[in-house]
């Protein structure tokens, strides 16, 4: 009974649109009302679910984002993709896509890449002709490459969780999202030419590696995170402050777009944003400690196990299951709550958890563009000013696009796991 209300008062309060971190926190305090549980466990989980040093980078990686599009660097990699693809046709499509490969690869976060890059292309776009439906959700479907490609602010969370290094995670991802990005931009392209959508001109090769040398700076900010995190040169953490202080000194003195003034207001942005995230790890940590309490995890492990046993049906049991809750909840509560208990289940049936990590993480990014709560949809709608649902129909073949790179994650691990083997052994 107890937990039926746990579980109804939640949904309730995410149907009639109160935040995902209330709605949590107040379905919580409910059941522990009624079960007569001291309020002291609701500081005691909370803490715990955010005492975790490696969860730090957190805003590490939420400054380095804001750093980035107050500097101009975000500008500087979507011109240098522009050069790169903008004779072909569609080219600023594909731009699109490159451009969130490259920015993912820096801020971690799905909704930073929507919000920046499509503050950019999606005008961009429609005024050299572009549908802006397209423009919009070519915007939201690659924003799901930045949690895949490191650093990944999902990732980190999920290697808090099981204790997997995170730099082992972070290989994962890379493979897996630079084919989501090819496929996305093979999908742009298609659908470009059907529509005839504009191509520009060729940059001259000059001009291309003039574009290649300012963007130079923000592409070897990737470069230096991955490689002294794997080089054990700093760990996740220290790679989100060393990323802060490059975006920092490049906004600054190279591209010039930062400057001492703007700081006050970037840093006011990156508490409020870095504050909600973390709180919402605490309270979807209390929400997870509460359904362990009452063997929840167990009782969903043992009816997945119950239908088959069947490595082959279970993992697809396993994403359908990411990709409804992924359609309904906010990402970061997704997986502190489902992760755990599916993590089980996947190491039953012979998954590596690194493997399942990434498959639960383009799971739930996945979701960030469905509807009813796909933030990114919303994003993208906002910047272009369309309905949502003109965005969702326009995401579709996008949708169906990172649906099939999915199946080849989920059903194909050695696209996960060569990397992180190859580099730091298995």
């Amino acid at each position: 009974m107890e937990v039926t209300l746990l579980f109804m008062t939640f949904l309730v309060l995410l149907l009639v649109g109160v935040p995902i971190a209330f709605s949590l926190g107040i379905a919580s305090l409910a059941y522990l009302l009624l079960e007569g549980i001291s309020l002291t466990i609701v500081p005691q989980r909370m803490y715990a679910g955010i005492d975790t040093f490696v969860l730090l980078c957190i805003p590490g990686f939420v400054l380095a984002g804001n750093l980035m599009n107050v500097g101009n660097i975000t500008e500087h990699i979507v011109r240098f993709c522009n050069a790169l693809m903008g004779h072909i046709r569609g080219g600023l499509g594909l731009a699109n896509v490159g451009g969130s490969m490259i920015f993912g690869g820096i801020s971690g976060t799905a909704v930073a890449d929507a919000a920046s890059i499509g503050s950019v292309m999606i005008p961009g776009m429609a005024k050299s002709g572009y549908d802006k439906p397209f423009a919009a959700a070519v915007t939201a479907a690659s924003s799901t490459i930045g949690p895949i490609i490191p650093p990944s602010v999902p990732m980190i969370i999920a290697g808090s969780l099981t204790g997997v290094s995170v730099g082992r995670m972070f290989l994962a991802g890379a493979v897996p999202g630079l084919l989501l990005g090819v496929a996305l931009m093979i999908t742009a392209y298609l659908i470009a030419v059907r529509r005839r959508y504009p191509k520009g001109e060729r940059v001259p090769l000059l001009q291309l590696l003039r574009e290649a040398r300012t963007a130079f700076w923000a592409l070897l900010m990737t470069g230096i995170i991955l490689y002294g995190i794997i080089g054990g040169f700093f760990t996740p953490t220290e790679a989100s402050i060393v990323a802060s202080l490059y975006a920092l000194v490049v906004g600054m003195y190279v591209y010039k777009g930062l400057t001492w003034r703007k700081l006050p207001g970037i840093l006011s942005d990156t508490v409020l944003t870095s504050s909600a995230l973390l709180l919402l790890v605490g309270l979807a940590n209390l929400f997870g400690w509460i359904l362990t309490s009452q063997q929840i995890p167990q009782m969903v492990a043992d009816v997945i196990l119950t239908i088959s046993d069947n490595p082959i049906v279970v993992i697809l049991i396993l994403n359908l299951i990411l990709l409804f809750v992924g359609a309904f909840m906010e990402t970061i509560a997704a997986l502190i709550i489902l992760f755990p208990a599916l993590l089980g289940v996947a190491t039953g049936v012979g998954m590596d958890p690194v493997h399942f990590a990434v498959m639960a993480v383009l799971n739930l990014m996945i979701g960030l563009t469905t509807p009813p709560v796909g933030v990114c949809l919303f994003v993208v709608s906002g910047i272009g000013n369309l309905p949502m649902l003109t965005v969702a129909r326009a995401i579709l073949p996008f949708l169906a696009c990172n649906l099939a790179v999915l199946l080849l994650v989920a059903y194909v691990p050695a696209i996960s796991l060569w990397l992180p083997n190859l580099i730091m052994g298995q």
